[in-house]
């Protein structure tokens, strides 16, 4: 395999899809057929703060690595030769220990964890494969401005962790699988087309959204569905101040007539920011919710669009900029 000079220029790489052709800097191929045989030496290979993207293609196969993309990584697009068949995994968990007889906790356990601006991802599956063990991230996220498109989110309890307090993350065309608190944290993240599968019984959300925010966890024409009747919440209340909506979701007989829960502490009642509007399905009446969620008006409902939900002064202190994920163009 050619080295490659970082300092002189990228490798021009091209992957055809159909018609069209498109260039990549880095391929990444476990066979040793590629630039790379894991997908963290890509992202080390990465020039730090690039202003413009870096396009990795990751081929088919499955890459165990505990992964992670540095804050000084930035741009950075990964796009797997196939969604099913490329798989980045790990096995770590909350209650693991580490070398010095520490358990790694739950931030610790993820798979893969996201600190660069602007990262987007399409056609991959993310997976912690601890299995039913507690709490075992497969992704988490802090950055901003980052995207998924036809990508796969497997685990257990507390799958995906849109972790950072002041980060704008957009999932479309995803699918999310999980038991207890499956999508967490503190971002603002809008999960659009998407399908969230509850294993067992749980709970889809549980979300810590700070009270500056206007919003949180957005689910726009979702499928939500999983094992069981009656054996899921949409939600409870990780903090005070919790925000999710659901709108024009497919909302199937897993979920419990009243909805939402919270965490066993009434107090999370008056703060707690659950709405609905325009779902359907067997678990979509409205008639037995809990009093301290809310069905939107029409006029309300129409101030969850892409635009409004990350623009810069959808939390305060406000973004840099506004944003519009490229993938919803």
């Amino acid at each position: 395999m050619k080295k490659i000079t970082l300092l002189i220029a990228f490798t021009l790489l091209v992957f055809c899809s159909g018609a069209q052709s498109v260039a990549f800097d880095f391929v990444v191929a476990a066979d040793g057929s590629g630039d790379f045989k894991t997908v963290q030496e890509a992202i080390n290979a990465v020039p730090d703060f690039r202003k413009n993207p870096t396009r990795i293609l990751i081929r088919k196969g499955v890459y165990k690595e505990k992964l992670t993309l540095p804050t000084s990584k930035t741009n950075v697009a990964f796009v797997g030769e196939d969604r099913d068949q490329t798989i980045l995994t790990y096995d770590d968990f909350a209650s693991k220990k580490n070398r010095f007889g520490e358990t790694i906790g739950t931030t610790g356990s993820s798979s893969f964890f996201v600190f660069g601006d602007g990262f987007s991802a399409e056609n991959l599956t993310f997976e912690n494969s601890a299995g039913p063990v507690g709490q075992a991230v497969a992704v988490r996220v802090t950055a901003d401005q980052v995207s998924f498109r036809n990508c796969r989110f497997f685990g257990f309890q507390d799958t995906l962790y849109p972790q950072g307090n002041h980060s704008r993350q957009y999932y479309r065309d995803c699918y999310i699988e999980g038991t207890v608190d499956f999508i967490f944290g503190w971002s603002i993240a809008v999960f659009e087309n998407c399908t969230l599968f509850g294993k067992q019984a749980g709970y889809f959300t549980a979300a810590s959204t700070l009270p500056e925010s206007k919003y949180g966890f957005v689910f726009l024409n979702c499928k939500i569905t999983g094992e069981g009747e009656g054996t899921f919440y949409l939600g409870r209340p990780w903090r005070p101040y919790a925000n999710v909506a659901y709108l024009n979701c497919e909302i199937g007989r897993v979920v419990k007539p009243e909805g939402w829960d919270n965490w066993g502490n009434p107090e999370n009642e008056k703060t707690a920011r659950y709405v609905e509007f325009g779902n359907r399905g067997a678990g979509a009446p409205t008639g037995s919710r809990v009093t301290w969620s809310k069905q939107l008006s029409e006029k309300e409902a129409a101030e969850y669009t892409l635009e409004k939900i990350f623009s810069a002064q959808s939390t305060s202190p406000a973004f840099d900029t506004d944003w519009m994920p490229e993938l919803a163009k």
